[in-house]
């Protein structure tokens, strides 16, 4: 009777270790400071970066480019052998400033001046003959955008935003009598709207951000030409279109 008595009191004890053990597993794996433990601290980078007023930087920009065109009606006629005119997709690179105002909590506005080197293409294809040679239109324009970005709340480093706007366009290096001339002539300004989507990435030193944008040129770029041998006659409106990936450091 007395063995019995004390192995019941033995397994008694242990019971308590067990459960003295599982319930301190319990409240130390649920203490603020084991959670704390378990999530790493991710340092906040520039956190009172949308307090100043503006800031600067620099941006690249790798794209396609090319014209949005409209056939005029000698394509149509009986006496045109013109099978079709496209304008396939070209290179675009662009260098420049930035200039970002804060306006508020999630809007900004955005300009600055870049540089853009275009290839804007036409080729024409016919039905009795071989195809004319590709008009290559290479030109150096000088950009001022205007946009109003819209940008989310900020979480840690990283925010996404959206932006819309326009761009004026000035030719740099005109081509001298180019309507005189069986090549392909257009005007030296334009004026498009852009709209575009991002995400901002803040570092240490600098603040990353790449955008795809789209722009469309609402200015009819095509000047006709005085010489009637210029198979650019078959054309009636000339809009710029390109697309855009721009990656600006602020």
């Amino acid at each position: 009777m007395l063995t019995t008595y004390v192995r019941n009191k033995y397994d008694l004890h242990w019971q308590k270790i067990i459960f003295a053990i599982v319930t301190g597993i319990l409240v130390l794996g649920f203490s603020p400071k084991s959670q704390a433990q378990r999530y790493k601290y991710k340092r906040i980078y520039d956190e009172f970066y949308d307090e100043k007023l503006v800031h600067f930087g620099f941006l690249f920009g790798f794209g396609d480019a090319r014209f949005n065109l409209y056939h005029g009606p000698q394509v149509a006629a009986p006496s045109d052998t013109s099978r079709s005119i496209v304008s396939p997709g070209n290179f675009a690179f662009l260098v420049g400033g930035i200039a970002n105002f804060t306006l508020s909590k999630h809007f900004d506005l955005k300009t600055g001046i870049n540089i853009a080197l275009y290839g804007r293409e036409i080729d024409y294809r016919f039905n009795n003959s071989p195809n004319y040679p590709p008009e290559l239109r290479e030109s150096t324009w000088l950009e001022i955008p205007v946009l109003l970005k819209l940008k989310s709340q900020r979480r840690g480093n990283s925010r996404m935003f959206v932006d819309a706007g326009f761009k004026i366009g000035l030719e740099a290096n005109v081509r001298k009598n180019a309507a005189t001339t069986t090549r392909l002539n257009t005007k030296t300004g334009d004026f498009s709207i852009e709209y575009g989507i991002g995400f901002e990435q803040f570092f240490k030193y600098f603040k990353f951000t790449p955008e795809l944008r789209f722009s469309h040129g609402l200015a009819n770029m095509y000047v006709a030409p005085t010489n009637p041998l210029s198979y650019s006659n078959a054309i009636q409106r000339l809009n710029s279109h390109s697309v855009t990936l721009y990656l600006m450091f602020e």
